[in-house]
């Protein structure tokens, strides 16, 4: 089991910048793919990156490719979302979720965070 916590989240002006982290417990982080995940006002839960066990691979929504950056260090059990060029329609609260198996597609993580609130306002 892993239990994952959030923090990062604020308020930043639109093009400005934001880095998340997700930091997890447990001794076997590396076998976990992360995703992050946001869920913004009145709209469901969307898919923002994932990245793999020993982060070779990673996976973005069209809405954030090239803006952001997911990231990991296993040897502080912790995954990064690096958010630039940030817009109002990226407000929302954001979430990291962890799964031994690749769910391309899919929320369907085991474990999830609390959440982190990010707002992007003028």
């Amino acid at each position: 089991q892993v239990q994952l916590v959030e923090s990062g989240g604020g308020v930043v002006q639109p093009g400005g910048s934001l880095r998340l982290s997700c930091a997890a417990s447990g001794r076997t982080f590396s076998s976990y793919v992360v995703g992050w995940f946001r869920q913004p006002p009145g709209k469901e839960r969307e898919f923002v990156a994932a990245i793999t066990w020993s982060g070779g691979n990673t996976y973005y929504a069209d809405s954030v490719e090239g803006r952001f950056t997911i990231s990991r260090d296993n040897a502080k059990n912790t995954v990064y979302l690096q958010m630039n060029s940030l817009k109002p329609e990226d407000t929302a609260v954001y979430y990291c979720a962890a799964d031994p198996i690749l769910k391309q597609g899919s929320s369907r993580y085991d474990y999830w965070g609390q959440g982190t609130q990010v707002t992007v306002s003028s």
